[in-house]
């Protein structure tokens, strides 16, 4: 059995994980499952601070959400309001206006917050319609 009190360099977390690998099917209760246990959660803290996911953009979650639909462009034509301003959304040109998030929010499940982030190629776009 190996111990991990803390994983501090690229060098624990690499012994961590071959660990990790070694008792991840361990049973819950035993001192390998316990050890499986607290190993995951170290090697998570590790992560989230030297490995940060970022939450997705709008763009991201917008393309995302249609891909795992199997959406189109014109399937957002009703929500954003014209062909173009689809474009110009999906190209970062244009930024998503609060009756524009409104509406995707409604249809598509997107939180609010992601679709009113700026986009960071935004060409000075209005935050209303």
């Amino acid at each position: 059995m190996v111990q991990f009190n803390q994983i501090l360099t690229e060098e624990d977390y690499n012994r961590a994980l071959t660990r990790m690998d070694e008792i991840f099917q361990a049973d819950i209760g035993t001192p390998e499952g316990d050890e499986r246990d607290t190993l995951f959660n170290l090697i998570e803290e590790y992560e989230n601070e030297h490995y940060p996911i970022d939450p997705p953009g709008v763009i991201g979650a917008i393309e995302f959400y249609m891909d795992q639909h199997g959406l189109t462009e014109d399937d957002l034509i009703p929500l954003i309001g014209s062909r173009q301003k689809v474009i110009e959304v999906l190209s970062g040109k244009r930024d998503i206006t609060t009756s524009m998030a409104q509406a995707l929010h409604k249809r598509l499940g997107i939180s609010t917050e992601t679709l009113l982030q700026k986009t960071s190629n935004s060409v000075g776009a209005s935050r209303e319609d």
